[in-house]
């Protein structure tokens, strides 16, 4: 199972709560890691800054000292330390495979992982050009070869490192950690993708919306976390995910997303807080689920999202620690 790979070769004889403070170690130390991946950028604000005598880190002011290309080069170089801190922590710290937070199979499904982003790629690209065929008006084209050449290359390169890190930790690192705390599946569902949502509450759509928008993010988290406990697996997590931070850089920008870029499209439309903005959650998504769920087969729902029995791991765990016990 999954969720509980952890406890492979997590030691047994501490305490849950101990155990589970290793996570919150372990967290830390992968934001250490991507402080560090983000003195690049840091360096090139201090000397611009210095240059033009105004310093200042507001997103304004940084997009207008780089090309939105240098800018998003600088950010995601950040996701590459996170995920090596990923690494190094699941080494060291809980003698743990990488694989171990990817899948429960032997090698990661690669199949999986493009099936779902193909399928998501399709929709939301096509969706783009629906939106533009029917209301030019909404949308500019502002196709420009060079840049966006570069911009294709950036998004190729690290942008699927920034999305595999953000599922590896949530889907996989964190979900398997609060697993070890609660022993139940629907607890670390819900925690992870609270957290996950509200991580993008400094997002300037947010600040343009409002924190309603949360729910968007929110359940965005509780989508990915469902399809990951039903297929034992993050791979078609990982694909969806890339597929949507991708299509997004590449397509579509506008002066209110966290990432604005040299795509072919930028959205000229005023954000507001309609049902367009749940659309995705209380629609889309669960027909993805459902999608999903005939093409794989995911039987036994209620014990995979919910899991309110203790599953085998745990009744072992618990045994050897009254045997420990006893003989002290």
């Amino acid at each position: 199972m999954f969720i509980a790979q952890a406890f492979k070769n997590e030691t047994k004889s501490i305490s849950i709560v101990l155990n589970f403070l290793k996570y919150l170690l372990g967290s830390i130390l992968i934001i250490l890691a991507s402080f560090i991946g983000q003195v690049p950028l840091l360096v090139a604000i201090a000397i611009k800054s210095i240059t033009s005598k105004q310093m200042s880190l507001s997103e304004i002011d940084m997009y207008a000292m780089f090309d939105s290309n240098l800018l998003l080069f600088l950010i995601l170089i950040s996701f590459v330390f996170a995920l090596l801190g990923l690494f190094f922590v699941l080494k060291f710290l809980h003698n743990q495979s990488f694989i171990s937070v990817i899948t429960s199979r032997k090698s990661v499904d690669w199949k999986r992982v493009f099936f779902a982003f193909g399928i998501w790629a399709l929709f939301s690209s096509s969706m783009i050009f629906v939106s533009y065929y029917f209301d030019p008006s909404e949308m500019k084209l502002q196709f420009d070869l060079v840049p966006f050449l570069i911009l294709a290359f950036i998004t190729l390169l690290l942008m699927p490192i920034q999305t595999t890190t953000e599922e590896l930790v949530f889907r996989g690192y964190l979900m398997q950690g609060f697993y070890n705390l609660a022993k139940n599946k629907w607890f670390p569902l819900v925690m992870t993708s609270v957290i996950f949502g509200t991580m993008h509450i400094f997002n300037p759509e947010v600040q343009k919306m409002g924190y309603l928008i949360l729910v968007y993010y929110i359940g965005t988290g509780l989508f990915l976390g469902i399809i990951t406990l039903m297929d034992e697996g993050t791979e078609l997590a990982l694909g969806f995910h890339a597929a949507n931070n991708m299509v997004a850089a590449l397509l579509i920008t506008s002066d209110f997303t966290v990432f604005q870029t040299h795509s072919v499209f930028k959205d000229l439309s005023e954000p507001s807080l309609d049902y367009e903005a749940f659309l995705p959650v209380f629609v889309i998504y669960p027909l993805l689920i459902f999608l999903f769920s005939k093409v794989y087969k995911w039987k036994n729902w209620n014990e995979k999202l919910i899991g309110i029995h203790h599953d085998l791991q745990f009744q072992e765990q618990e045994q050897f620690q009254e045997q420990f016990q006893e003989k002290d």
